[in-house]
């Protein structure tokens, strides 16, 4: 790995990556074996909400289980599921799966939507509505439920599964597993976004939006997110080929 990549790693994430990084092989070998037809798959009172002035840079770490409660989200995420779906399993590609979704990512992204940092014309006015305890009562209940399966394209997932695995070290691209876990679960307690099982249209939007600069609105995109501002290096990398494959292959993990 050039060394201009491996100063921007650790300056971006710190010592627990670079440590990810250097047993990438490793990980790549234990968390292989995937079938041929997918991927690794078969493929009590409410607190005001507090906005973040557009630009700003990201909010500390929130440990949304300080307050949140699993019981009290499943009744407020009713609304959420004509688009999220039962229990987080979106049936829709342009909408994201929630389950089994990192409690500090999620509770991090609502906040982002509620100070129109990150903007979409359905999630502003949503999360607008939300307190803080609304936010960490549905983060928690989010991260609780457990996503069912899909399945991979079998025309890309090898090419995205070495992507995801390896990286590309010619265009200094790290691998997604440094961050998203050999399963894609994510790191819940650094606030990782897990990817399996995910809809592979949201990805190949989400990593576009990054790399165009179009993922937030502030005036400073690259510190809306305290995760994010690796990615609007890294998906700017890729091209749109790797983009579909590594979508393809996420939408199978299991």
């Amino acid at each position: 790995m050039p060394q201009r990549m491996r100063v921007f790693w650790v300056m971006q994430i710190g010592a627990v990556l670079a440590l990810a990084l250097t047993a990438l092989p490793d990980a790549a070998q234990t968390a292989a074996a995937s079938p041929a037809t997918g991927a690794t798959p078969s493929a009590t009172a409410a607190t005001a909400p507090t906005a973040q002035p557009a630009g700003a840079p990201a909010a500390p770490p929130h440990d949304p289980f300080t307050d949140g409660d699993a019981t009290r989200g499943t009744a407020k995420a009713a609304v959420c599921s004509a688009c999220h779906g039962p229990n987080g399993n979106s049936s829709s590609p342009e909408w994201p799966r929630l389950a089994g979704q990192s409690a500090v990512y999620v509770a991090e992204q609502l906040r982002l939507f509620r100070a129109g940092v990150r903007s979409n014309p359905v999630m502003k006015p949503l999360a607008s509505t939300l307190s803080d305890q609304d936010i960490d009562d549905l983060a928690v209940y989010y991260q609780a439920q457990t996503p069912a399966g899909l399945e991979a394209d079998p025309s890309y997932w090898r090419s995205g599964e070495a992507l995801y695995l390896r990286g590309d070290r010619a265009h200094d691209v790290p691998a997604c597993v440094a961050c998203h876990g050999p399963v894609g679960r994510g790191n819940f307690a650094a606030g990782y976004p897990a990817l399996r099982a995910q809809q592979s249209v949201y990805v190949v939007k989400q990593l576009n939006d990054y790399a165009s600069g179009a993922r937030y609105t502030a005036a400073k995109p690259a510190t809306a997110s305290r995760n994010g501002g690796m990615m609007f290096t890294i998906a700017a990398r890729l091209s749109p080929e790797q983009i579909r494959d590594v979508a393809s292959y996420v939408q199978g993990m299991r």
